[in-house]
């Protein structure tokens, strides 16, 4: 799902057997208790993901933070409120860890998930930089 448009097909890497890189990421996020990724299923086949992460911070009085990334829903269930329930799911899970506020992003090309996020009651409230080596 993260290779199923223009911008993830020109970034991931589909190959087989899997690139090492997607796999030590993986064995890196399974150790790290801030880490916690989800996939949603429908009749046995995955049809959604996302990752949150857990941030503590000084700001905000040292409030704890949900960063929410990397939210796909297949292609062909997209429209039918798959999303509304993950990002529900996840942001209830940063409530339980504690979190004062959960944060995304979402490239500046996506519209209609900007759209979708601000239906979620998030606002654009910060510009994102990013440094991508």
């Amino acid at each position: 799902m993260l290779a199923d448009d223009a911008l993830g097909a020109a970034r991931e890497d589909l190959a087989q057997p899997t690139n090492n890189s997607y796999l030590s990421a993986f064995e890196a996020m399974a150790r790290d208790p801030n880490q916690l990724m989800s996939v949603a299923e429908l009749d046995g086949a995955v049809v959604g993901c996302l990752q949150i992460t857990f941030i503590p911070g000084l700001s905000y009085k040292g409030r704890w933070r949900g960063q929410i990334e990397s939210v796909r829903i297949a292609k062909d269930l997209r429209g039918q409120g798959l999303g509304r329930q993950m990002i529900d799911w996840a942001v209830e899970q940063c409530r339980a860890r504690g979190c004062g506020m959960v944060q995304l992003t979402a490239h500046k090309s996506r519209e209609d998930t900007h759209r979708f996020y601000v239906s979620l009651g998030f606002e654009p409230m910060h510009e994102g930089f990013k440094l991508i080596f």
